[in-house]
């Protein structure tokens, strides 16, 4: 069910509850097979009989349908894949961030000099005590062998011990033509205290040599708790889906939360560039 708190100006709103506001925010009828999303949203006051929106929701939609940069965040851990972003407009920032198990997603106004605060947070970037000393700072194998190690961790997990996890990734890894020693052991480590893996890309219209186009920048992260952060430096963000393949080479590079806070910032486009997003959007 969707709810709102007006004291934090945020909002929990599943996929169906957002296209339905954005119908009805364009002057749109709401689609049929969002009816029960549309009543939903009348029997919490979001929306009224005729389907005007709560003045509450003005400052969240103008960002939403009109953002001059957008930044996504795509996150892989035990508890499954979760996707949360920001839409950065010309009055208001707007961050998204879903929950395990639950369809909606938290929206919330950030003040816009807390954003890259707000997508540290996002990332759960923490500046903790020096991590442990790995025998290499650099892995490299192929993205076949390292799903291998991974699909381990969605395979019956509640009823493994954590020895025998790792030995199971071990193998796992080996088998599929993962590094030599002492490569694969530290990547086994990695991959059995891997919290979580995600990538942050950030998207914005620029006009270059007279033509509209879009500039995306990206990077992604492992946390692999006790043994630190690993950029992913191969394949290189972004990049579509469909161009990575088993033999496609991997690499991992041990940083700290330095760095990592460093290429946060380096996402997001300097200020002629998000002029020209804000002006882009605002024209849409």
């Amino acid at each position: 069910m969707p709810s709102f708190d007006i004291s934090r100006s945020r909002f929990r709103l599943a996929d169906g509850h957002l296209i339905v506001l954005s119908e009805l925010a364009a002057g749109n009828a709401s689609p049929d097979e969002f009816a029960q999303a549309r009543e939903e949203l009348a029997d919490c006051g979001l929306i009224n009989e005729e389907g005007k929106l709560s003045p509450l929701l003005l400052p969240l939609m103008k960002t939403v349908l009109a953002p001059g940069v957008i930044i996504t965040l795509e996150a892989a851990g035990r508890q499954g894949k979760l996707h949360h972003g920001m839409f950065i407009g010309d009055e208001h920032v707007v961050a998204h961030e879903a929950w395990p198990g639950a369809a909606e997603a938290e929206y919330s106004c950030v003040e816009p000099k807390m954003l890259v605060w707000k997508l540290a947070d996002m990332v759960n970037l923490q500046q903790a005590p020096v991590a442990r000393e790995t025998a290499v700072p650099v892995v490299e194998t192929t993205i076949g062998a390292v799903e291998a190690g991974l699909a381990v961790l969605e395979r019956e997990r509640a009823a493994r011990a954590a020895d025998e996890e790792r030995e199971t990734v071990h193998r796992a890894l080996a088998a599929g033509g993962g590094p030599g020693e002492p490569s694969l052991t530290l990547l086994t480590d990695l991959i059995s205290e891997l919290r979580s893996s995600w990538r942050l890309t950030s998207a914005w219209q620029v006009r270059a040599q007279g033509r509209e186009g879009t500039e995306a920048r990206g990077f992604a992260v492992w946390d692999c708790g006790p043994l630190g952060y690993w950029l992913r430096e191969l394949p290189t963000e972004p990049v579509p889906e469909e161009r990575v393949v088993p033999g496609s080479p991997f690499r991992l590079v041990h940083v700290d939360a330095r760095t990592i806070w460093t290429r946060i910032t380096e996402l997001l486009p300097g200020t002629d560039e998000l002029r020209h997003a804000a002006g882009r959007a605002g024209a849409a």
